[in-house]
């Protein structure tokens, strides 16, 4: 399993670093992007792979991993947060599950079909929960206050201004 787990993590490093140019991002990102496709996918390997973790749960942990570590680097590199988020969660994205989805729904075979949607589904929703859950962190752990929304009466009514004058 350890040289799987090598090939994989490899590959895993590859694909981030390769979407990463070809989203145009700086080169002193390259490495770090990649380490951190590497570093989550290996990470989601284990849990699901070795220790049944589950699909949803280890594809959650992976993410909030990705949305830890990029804001860290983001803050030491001084770039966005999104340069180091994408190239690393592109080894994530249900793209097989989607096409076996399609495939299937094409041939007629909807049960198959629809067991692919439901991974699909269940994928996506872990990883924006996961989203969701590191940036919650990354506002815990650096200090950043989270505000809920505004209230109704600041939305939609014009701030009064005092009169003018003349």
């Amino acid at each position: 399993m350890q040289t799987n787990l090598l090939i994989q993590c490899s590959m895993a490093f590859i694909a981030a670093i390769c979407f990463g140019m070809m989203l145009n991002i700086p080169v002193k990102a390259y490495l770090p992007s990649g380490l951190i496709g590497c570093l989550s996918w290996a990470v989601y390997v284990i849990l699901y792979f070795q220790l049944h973790l589950g699909l949803a749960m280890s594809n959650m942990i992976g993410a909030i991993l990705i949305s830890v570590t990029s804001m860290l680097l983001a803050r030491r590199q001084k770039l966005p947060m999104i340069i180091y988020n994408v190239p690393a969660l592109v080894n994530f994205v249900p793209g097989g599950q989607s096409y076996r989805m399609i495939s299937n729904f094409v041939l007629g075979h909807n049960a198959l079909a629809m067991t692919y949607f439901y991974q699909v589904i269940v994928i996506a929703g872990a990883l924006s929960l996961g989203f969701g859950i590191g940036d919650l962190l990354n506002a815990a752990i650096f200090g950043r206050r989270i505000r809920g929304p505004r209230p109704f009466s600041q939305v939609l009514l014009p701030k009064k201004r005092p009169p003018k004058k003349d």
